[in-house]
């Protein structure tokens, strides 16, 4: 039986990047967050060479032949748990995958989770491979006919999706949650930030109950206008968020 800190606990940590061509979107925003979650977390990425690692993603897109896509490249701790083993070396893998972009349904569904999200957890943050929470927090949402959902705290101010950031729109300004909300610093969200005028804020899910538009980022969904909040058809409006991706 494996009984390394990855197998027995998910001790890892992982990014998704969409990849447009032979352009790795956002990579020196993905290599700086899986470095600063190394560090969180425990995970030894000594000796591994942000361009050696960016070649070798830049030939596995080539070697694939996808053109518009997104790959996950994840670290796991593979050293043995002290728990079970006197063995104390250090081990760190690296592996990769790889598929064509995801198709994104025209009248995108976002719920409101019943599961909150821990502000003070010590994965608060970071973009582990134990994502069995947000996961379960998906299916419930597909489970009711949604295509994601919005998760709060446990002081009851917005956070983010299941497996996204979130923006709303207001009277033409636009707000996202601060990550004192216990929301991940991802990368588009990080890349919108840098280029449109937007307010980091803890907001109440009434706050999003009452927005004029809502929209969805990450990698894997790109930026997404949401169609429908918890049954509530949202009026089409265009924003520059939509030109970011």
């Amino acid at each position: 039986m494996d009984s390394s800190n990855a197998a027995l606990y998910g001790k890892g940590i992982f990014s998704t990047i969409a990849f447009f061509g032979v352009e790795l979107f956002l990579w020196d925003k993905h290599w700086r967050r899986l470095t600063a979650n190394a560090k969180a977390v425990g995970i030894d990425l000594s000796g591994r060479d942000q361009n050696a690692i960016r070649e070798s993603l830049d030939q596995l897109i080539a070697n694939e032949g996808i053109v518009n896509g997104k790959l996950r490249i994840t670290f796991r701790d593979e050293s043995l748990s002290p728990i079970w083993s006197s063995d104390n070396s250090i081990k760190t893998s690296c592996s990769t995958i790889i598929a064509e972009s995801r198709s994104v349904p025209a009248n995108f569904k976002l719920a409101i989770s019943p599961f909150p999200v821990n502000s003070r957890s010590p994965l608060t943050g970071v973009k582990s491979c134990n994502y069995l929470e947000q996961i379960l927090s998906l299916d419930e949402a597909k489970g009711r006919g949604f295509h994601e959902a919005v998760r709060v705290n446990e002081r009851g101010h917005v956070t983010s999706g299941c497996m996204s950031n979130i923006f709303w729109l207001k009277n033409d300004r636009l707000y996202t949650p601060t990550l004192a909300t216990g929301c991940l610093a991802g990368t588009t969200r990080e890349h919108v930030l840098e280029n449109i005028e937007c307010e980091a804020v803890e907001a109440e899910i009434g706050d999003l109950e009452s927005a004029d538009a809502v929209y969805l980022t990450s990698a894997g969904l790109g930026i997404v206008r949401v169609a429908e909040f918890d049954g509530r058809q949202l009026t089409k409006i265009k924003h520059p968020i939509q030109t970011l991706w």
